[in-house]
């Protein structure tokens, strides 16, 4: 299955290399960019109120086992604004709660919708329903990866900084752990550098960092893993962080703190940044624990031109895959 679309910002026919939307590493630059310039494109349309119904009649069946506020929302308006329908169903709501298998989940609903969006755990589960499915999977968030979000923090950087190629980003915090990776595939995409400061044990999976070692060779970017926060923050453009204890990890959450606390995103460190950089979040954030109220609440902050854009990003997404 392929989605071919008109990019109506040069006339040119674009296809799509992948079905489904599961990690940034799959998709290829060239799909990446012509994503965040279609997200643009639907942003200012909804500005403008100038309606875009791309998919009219079509179906989304979102499907959480997290629980979620952006994700939930972003993607139910999105359908609608888009002129389709959404349909939220938690684990309790379907049979994948009791046991039956993501094989069979897929099989059936793949009958009566036109794409899935899975927000779960185990990254496996959702490789699982791509397999078996014959409408697009379209990745929510799990454990290892967080695509969506990541275009969205790419979209943000690009309206901010008016451009990605040649920017620093620096990532602090637990490294191991979803946005590092997905961050650390887009950035390489786009030709962006990453520094990642974290903790001896918390640093990104080493299959993640090969492969985007070598991808970093033939987009001009670099990938740095380092101890030390004020080293890799250095001269960025854009700092991120992310909350130290993610669902699931409740019981490390004392440990969690202690290990992390010298890798908060505060005042001091920010000054080895550049005096112009602009601050992510992906949300929801702790005051006080991952980054403080001065820079999460601050001038350098854009956290909610991010969220905001996890609707036009995942707009962008949408139309890609279900407008065939």
């Amino acid at each position: 299955m392929q989605s071919v679309l008109k990019w109506e910002a040069n006339k040119e026919t674009y296809q799509i290399s992948q079905s489904h939307f599961l990690t940034l590493g799959s998709y290829s630059k060239e799909d990446i960019h012509f994503l965040l310039e279609d997200a643009i494109k639907l942003k200012k349309n909804q500005k403008e109120g100038v309606p875009h119904p791309y998919l009219q009649g079509k179906v989304l069946a979102m499907l959480f086992e997290k629980s979620s506020t952006r994700t939930r929302v972003s993607f139910e308006v999105g359908m609608l604004q888009l002129g389709g329908h959404a349909i939220f169903l938690s684990s309790n709501d379907i049979q994948l709660g009791r046991g039956e298998s993501p094989a069979d989940t897929a099989k059936v609903l793949s009958r009566y919708v036109d794409g899935l969006m899975i927000r779960t755990f185990d990254h496996q589960t959702l490789e699982e329903f791509a397999l078996h499915s014959n409408v697009p999977i379209i990745n929510g968030l799990t454990d290892s990866h967080h695509p969506a979000q990541v275009l969205a923090d790419l979209l943000t950087i690009k309206e901010h900084k008016g451009k990605l190629k040649g920017l620093k980003l620096c990532y602090l915090g637990d490294a191991n752990n979803n946005m590092s990776h997905s961050l650390i595939e887009g950035a390489v995409k786009v030709g962006m550098d990453i520094a990642i400061a974290c903790p001896t044990g918390f640093e990104p999976d080493s299959c993640i960092l090969t492969a985007m070692k070598k991808e970093a060779f033939l987009t001009g970017s670099s990938i740095q893993v380092g101890q030390c926060p004020i080293e890799m923050v250095k001269d960025a453009d854009v700092v991120v962080t992310d909350v130290w204890t993610s669902m699931g990890q409740e019981a490390e959450t004392e440990k969690r703190v202690n290990l992390l606390a010298p890798y908060q995103v505060n005042e001091e460190l920010c000054k080895h940044a550049k005096d112009d950089f602009i601050f992510l979040h992906c949300l929801p954030a702790h005051r006080g624990e991952e980054v403080t109220a001065e820079i999460i609440d601050g001038p350098h902050s854009v956290v909610f031109d991010e969220a905001e854009n996890r609707l036009h990003a995942q707009k962008a997404i949408l139309k890609a895959l279900l407008s065939n």
